[in-house]
């Protein structure tokens, strides 16, 4: 079989339609619906349904996507290998990140990496702690930021550790106190991230035995600062996402004092390009 139509059935299952993954690879639909129609022949099964919306994965289609990925995977690490004996550097690093890194980290450490190393490529792709996670055991990425703790299953690069404050309007009866305890939360209407964004909130109130009450779920850490801003609840969010925040807001530390780990997570049972490896290495630099 063509690495060619690996390529396409993946570009069209990162892309969601036959039509972008055409644009993406400068082949019209028609060479794409060919491309596909003609491994799902070579396989002996279907593996898309087509819809209105794009198109989704069959059952067939979700277990052969791991194989044809780690497929790709290699021949780009040996590309890359290739490249290296022959004193270039060349390839493509796909890291997964939430929103915090993404604003805060990454634009810059990509910018002076790309000035040490231009023929690199970085694709990143956005999402919660729960996304990563997947992304990286089915091969979307090369690694992940995540919060610690994560799955057994990766191999962990912890990287940081970033104190979680509380953040209540400034007008609120707490804003003046410095510090506050988690027991003094459980009457507030409390604001987290939604559910595949909240490990870290979830984690603290698990260990603390605390109940919320009354409870917003917001997808961004910006819409949350927003929401707290306009007097609609309180929340615990990382310092990482504070810089430039409104007077509206007062931060308060946690009492005992509470962080959380900031990681980069690889698949432990697959080895990582070497391009990944000289990211990973960088960024660990970096940030010490």
């Amino acid at each position: 079989m063509s690495l060619i139509k690996y390529e396409v059935f993946n570009a069209v299952i990162e892309y969601g339609s036959l039509t972008k993954a055409a644009e993406a690879l400068n082949l019209t639909q028609s060479a794409i619906s060919y491309s596909i129609s003609n491994l799902e022949s070579e396989l002996g099964f279907s593996l898309l349904i087509r819809h209105r919306s794009g198109v989704s994965l069959t059952n067939d289609g979700e277990r052969i996507l791991k194989y044809i990925r780690a497929i790709l995977h290699a021949e780009e690490k040996m590309k890359q290998e290739a490249a290296s004996i022959t004193g270039l550097e060349v390839g493509t690093i796909r890291i997964g990140a939430f929103t915090s890194v993404c604003i805060k980290w990454l634009p810059g450490l990509m910018r002076r990496f790309k000035q040490d190393h231009p023929s690199i490529e970085i694709k990143i792709l956005q999402g919660g702690y729960r996304d990563i996670e997947q992304w990286i055991t089915n091969g979307s990425i090369d690694f992940g930021f995540v919060s610690l703790p994560t799955a057994e299953s990766f191999t962990i690069t912890p990287l940081k550790e970033d104190r979680l404050v509380c953040i209540v309007p400034s007008n609120h009866p707490f804003s003046n106190q410095g510090r506050i305890r988690f027991e003094q939360l459980e009457e507030e209407s409390f604001i987290v991230q939604k559910s595949g964004y909240d490990n870290d909130i979830n984690r603290l109130f698990k260990e603390t035995g605390i109940t919320l009450k009354n409870k917003f779920e917001m997808s961004d850490d910006q819409a949350i600062i927003a929401m707290v801003e306009n007097n609609l609840g309180v929340s615990i969010i990382p310092e990482l996402v504070l810089q430039g925040l409104s007077p509206k807001c007062s931060i308060l530390r946690l009492e005992p004092e509470q962080y959380r780990t900031i990681a980069i997570a690889t698949p432990n049972s697959t080895e990582i390009s070497p391009v990944s490896k000289k990211f990973i290495e960088y960024v660990k630099t970096e940030l010490r």
